[in-house]
């Protein structure tokens, strides 16, 4: 008989001693590692903590002894919390009935006791062989539904000091340790978290964002910690908070400049023991949360300005990864307007967009305080005003605000017209006044360029 291979342990859960002792004997002799509960209770608080490569569980517990219902209960909770996990019953009272309902509950398979060692080791080896394979398809999905997001968002890596933002996640994402990422707003620190968590050994629990900024203080413990009902007025019924929700995973703290002075506190005591309380309640839980954090703030000044603790800043940054702006990634600027023009094409239901050459010298040009948000929210005002799939200067002139050469992007014109006669103008006094280099340079044909002359009253060369 082949021996079982598998890197996370089994659970049983029975409420016999002898049954318990003869199973851990069993799996121990083919190398397998057991986890040992008693009762359902305790079973379920096991697969909230760690992953396990199968389930075994009883159908009778000690408050009903025939019935078969607790552990069909306790099989229904189970796959709740992970739907993935192959759960096998067994029951010193089987039927076809309750083989059945088990079965139609989630059960993987199905043994009674006394059980033949040959059978069970056979179920067991078969059921967690197919639950890696449905983790490894749920890995694949997760991946392909990523790249799918990446691509929507327009996460691009190919300059020189996107490139090292990267090194630094690959080497840091299979790790455990706590990362902040730094830049200004608009860089895409939300889609960075997202590409860490991905790569991280967390990538099949859940990525929980919590903006801090949007937490009052007065639910600040409730919103991160939970609460229990009755704890205050308006607490009708127990909540879970957003560490409890991330068990296992990855917690996301988005604007964690923002977290307010007196809350620090309780933040961090949660960072350095893992373990929290409900409001409410005095029990205390345990929690195993990898933290991401992200700021377009400057923390040591907050923290030389007593606003922010510096052992918090400690715990936050074992690793910093630092997204450059825009304007110092332009390499990147092609890439990501290709991304976006198509992204928005699709939208729209527009043919393919590109940019004409004079549009992309006007956008490496500007100064995108706003990085790649802005350049995202340019390129979409301009696929929607534009009547051919060539977005010229122009478009982006029309766009919105002007993207010229050394204008600031309050000034200038405030109408549409004004701005296209502006942009015009320009264009005639960089080159001398030419109609057909003017003309290139808008994205324009000469006839309508003179059409717009004539509408404006401009003189050009010929």
């Amino acid at each position: 008989m082949n021996a079982i291979s598998s890197k996370l342990p089994i659970l049983i859960c029975d409420d016999q001693r002898d049954v318990l002792e003869a199973l851990r004997f069993l799996l121990k002799s083919e190398g397998l590692q057991a986890q040992m509960q008693g009762d359902p209770d305790n079973a379920l608080s096991a697969v909230r903590r760690q992953q396990f490569a199968c389930a075994l569980i009883d159908l009778n517990y000690s408050r009903d002894t025939t019935s078969g219902q607790e552990g069909i209960d306790l099989l229904r909770r189970l796959k709740a919390l992970d739907a993935d996990l192959p759960v096998v019953v067994m029951t010193a009272w089987g039927s076809i009935h309750l083989a059945v309902q088990a079965m139609q509950a989630g059960a993987a398979d199905f043994i009674e006791k006394p059980w033949d060692n040959h059978r069970l080791l056979s179920i067991l080896r078969t059921q967690i062989a197919l639950g890696e394979e449905r983790r490894r398809n749920a890995r694949l999905h997760a991946e392909n539904a990523l790249l799918r997001s990446e691509q929507d968002e327009a996460f691009v890596a190919a300059s020189k000091s996107m490139l090292q933002v990267m090194e630094m996640l690959k080497r840091v994402a299979p790790t455990d340790a706590n990362v902040l990422i730094l830049g200004e707003n608009g860089t895409g620190k939300s889609v960075l978290a997202k590409r860490l968590h991905a790569a991280s050994t967390r990538a099949e629990r859940s990525l929980i964002k919590v903006n801090m900024g949007g937490i009052p203080e007065q639910l600040f413990e409730s919103e991160m910690f939970g609460h229990v009902k009755g704890a205050f007025t308006d607490a009708k019924q127990d909540r879970v908070g957003r560490f409890e929700l991330a068990d296992g995973g990855t917690l996301f703290l988005d604007e964690i400049g923002n977290i307010p002075p007196s809350q620090q506190p309780k933040l961090l005591r949660v960072l350095e023991d893992g373990e929290l309380e409900r409001v409410g309640s005095s029990r205390t839980a345990r929690v195993d949360v990898r933290l991401v954090s992200a700021t377009n703030a400057d923390l040591r000044k907050e923290v030389q300005d007593g606003r922010f603790r510096k052992d918090l800043l400690f715990r936050l940054n074992t690793v910093e990864l630092v997204l450059p702006p825009l304007r110092d990634r332009l390499d990147d600027l092609p890439l990501l307007a290709e991304v976006y023009l198509e992204r928005f094409a699709k939208r729209y239901q527009r043919g393919q967009l590109t940019l004409a050459p004079s549009a992309l010298r006007e956008l490496a040009q500007y100064h995108w305080p706003g990085n790649v948000r802005e350049l995202s929210h340019v390129l979409e005002r301009a696929a929607l005003l534009s009547h051919t799939d060539q977005i010229s200067a122009l478009h982006l002139s029309q766009a919105g605000e002007p993207v010229v050469p050394g204008a600031s992007p309050t000034a200038g014109p405030t109408t549409l017209d004004d701005q296209e006669e502006a942009l015009i103008r320009d264009a005639l006094k960089r080159h001398q006044g030419n109609i057909q280099r003017s003309a290139e340079a808008l994205g324009l044909s000469r006839a309508a360029l003179y059409r717009r002359l004539e509408k404006f009253g401009i003189r050009g060369e010929d």
